[in-house]
């Protein structure tokens, strides 16, 4: 095939700076809608915590498990040019259908025979709570010791003021009282004046008194009232075929747009390193501003908004994309043997692909809806897969291919720890900033999301320049090396916010915003130990009939590693009302529970890989 001679823009092909804007635009998409997700499901579908951070570990599997089967028919048929096209238009239809809220989920205080509509004002972590009494919103707080409806005195509080204007004032010993009737009447007035009737008394001291028929009183019990939740059924429908919009669009676009990047550059090219490069400050870029700005507009103003706002930038990369195509000179186009033309019940081959990657969204609909069954099933998916590989490398490989592919898949497992640990940023540690931090008023819980890419920005260049300079010195950390650090540093990140949790809570049980912030650069530097080497490492040490299957399992592992994250979030999730923790003080106990634990995992097994590392290194027979 012969391709355009290409112009260059900054010593590279112009076809790089589309594909800088495309996936920049892109990632602003993916990641301004995961900003959201989770607070999105607890707060507006009123999904428990628990059963939220499970939607999401299956969505973001599916994203990790699709590229898989994307990149098969890119490879087989449609080429990485036409398979970026149609995962874009998909990811425009997902996103924007994100901006469809329906009604949301609904919760009813049921008490005393009738029933309490509750409603929440607001989206940040001062948001209020509401009962309606009729027309009116009454402002309640709920928690352990039950419904405490506001500006209303409890039972305590109204026995000691009565007690307190029951109790008459008494003229000083040293006052000298000449009249008799001044004598009589208490200083502050005439005893009638405060008399207040034995019954009203009575009535003030029972938590249960009302005023008016249908009020809520002061404080109800924690046993004498039940929420009861109405769903959203057909709001449900739509975020899930959104979520299944995206899934189907990234696996068509993830895994082929970083081969477009390198069909613009010769195999042995000395700018293919920095090219790709600058296509990874593109993604972080896209992840910074997206973070920053859908999080900022979904809570401020609303869901739609935001997510509306991750549909306009997936367009702006779907249209830089189709006008950048002369630039890309014909590269990545679909190979001479799909023969795409041919045609089947008189339908061309290739609108047969398109035809049925459109409708493969309804399976992949079902199959997210049901999120501890995608849990089941790739709990034992991926550990067969790679079980299978180790008996092969075991069997079949001969020399250092064996050692290189045992090598490889242990280093994939131990990845699986780490990805772990790490992609609790989209769910357990998103809940944990809008429930147990305290945030100033000009930042929210979405936007702690803005942390992790930002600092890959600043320190990316840095630590590249730290290995080039460790590596003149002969000093440059191996591959198995450089993971143990991931994962100590990721553990590490943890239990930071553990200490944080017992040494720096307020008064209302929240961290202050610092300590995540220093969790999440600890968790930046640990990904950037292990990620940027992690794909490289597969190519390297892979047999090169098996690289394509072992990308697979790469992906596979990061399926894994997301449903393993979500089990792990789900135990720290407690009770909420209209996505409100019910008591502060356990939600923060059972952050600092789980994190500690996790926490000692990761270093505790960064450790054991930091001693075999050695090890890990023969078996690598020089490959760096």
């Amino acid at each position: 095939m012969t391709t355009t001679p290409q112009k260059t823009f900054l010593g590279h092909p112009r076809g790089l700076v589309i594909l800088f804007f495309t996936e920049m635009w892109e990632r602003f998409s993916f990641y301004g809608m995961r900003a959201l997700l989770v607070l999105y499901l607890t707060q507006h579908f009123l999904f428990g915590s628990a059963e939220a951070q499970g939607i999401y570990a299956a969505y973001a599997a599916l994203v990790y498990l699709m590229p898989v089967l994307g990149g098969a028919i890119a490879d087989r048929f449609l080429g990485s040019r036409k398979a970026v096209t149609i995962g874009a238009l998909l990811l425009v239809a997902g996103h924007f259908t994100m901006a469809f809220e329906g009604s949301g989920g609904r919760e009813y205080i049921q008490y005393g025979g009738q029933e309490y509509r509750i409603e929440v004002e607001g989206r940040d972590a001062d948001r209020q709570l509401f009962a309606m009494v009729g027309d009116e919103k009454v402002p309640i707080d709920v928690g352990p010791e039950g419904i405490r409806v506001s500006g209303i005195p409890t039972a305590a509080e109204s026995a000691q003021a009565q007690a307190a204007a029951a109790t008459p004032a008494t003229v000083p010993a040293a006052a000298t009282v000449t009249d008799p009737e001044a004598a009589a009447v208490p200083a502050d007035g005439p005893a009638t004046a405060i008399a207040t009737a034995p019954e009203t008394v009575a009535d003030a001291a029972r938590p249960d008194a009302v005023t008016a028929p249908g009020a809520l009183p002061a404080l109800i019990g924690p046993d004498d009232y039940e929420i009861r939740k109405a769903v959203d059924v057909q709001g449900q429908y739509v975020l899930f075929f959104a979520l299944a919009l995206i899934i189907v669009g990234v696996g068509f676009l993830k895994p082929n747009i970083s081969t477009v990047v390198g069909s613009l550059y010769e195999q042995n090219d000395p700018r293919r390193d920095s090219g790709f490069t600058i296509f990874y400050v593109g993604i972080n870029l896209g992840s910074i501003l997206a973070t920053a700005l859908c999080g900022w507009l979904g809570i401020e103003y609303g869901w739609r908004y935001g997510f509306g706002l991750a549909g306009i930038g997936m367009l702006a990369g779907l249209i830089t994309f189709w006008l950048g195509q002369k630039w890309l000179g014909g590269r990545a186009d679909p190979p001479a043997s799909a023969k795409l033309d041919k045609k089947t019940l008189g339908i061309p081959r290739e609108a047969w692909i398109y035809i049925l990657g459109i409708l493969f969204v309804i399976p992949t609909w079902l199959v997210v809806q049901q999120h501890d069954a995608v849990e089941a099933s790739l709990l034992y998916l991926v550990p067969t897969v790679f079980a299978g590989l180790l008996l092969y490398s075991l069997t079949f490989l001969r020399g250092d291919d064996r050692w290189k592919m045992l090598a490889a898949i242990i280093l994939t497992m131990f990845s699986v720890l780490f990805w772990t640990l790490f992609e609790q940023a989209g769910s357990s540690l998103t809940l944990f900033a809008d429930q147990s931090t305290q945030m100033p008023g000009w930042f929210n819980a979405a936007q702690t999301q803005t942390f992790n890419p930002g600092m890959i920005v600043v320190f990316g260049p840095v630590m590249a320049a730290l290995w080039v300079l460790l590596a003149k010195r002969g000093l440059n950390p191996s591959v198995p090396l450089k993971f143990a650090f991931g994962l100590i540093l990721v553990g590490a990140g943890f239990l930071l916010l553990v200490w944080a949790s017992k040494a720096f809570v307020t008064v209302d049980f929240k961290v202050p915003l610092l300590w995540l912030f220093l969790a999440y650069f600890l968790h930046s530097i640990g990904e950037l130990c292990l990620s940027p080497v992690g794909l490289s490492m597969i190519t390297k040490l892979s047999v090169a009939r098996m690289v394509g299957m072992m990308m697979g399992a790469w992906f596979m592992a990061s399926a894994l590693a997301h449903i393993i994250a979500g089990i792990v979030a789900k135990s720290t999730a407690t009770e909420t009302v209209g996505g409100v923790v019910t008591n502060p003080q356990l939600a923060l106990e059972t952050y600092a529970g789980v994190f500690q634990t996790i926490g000692l995992y990761g270093v505790g097994i960064g450790l054991i890989l930091l001693v075999i590392s050695p090890v890990l290194k023969w078996m690598m027979r020089g490959v760096q």
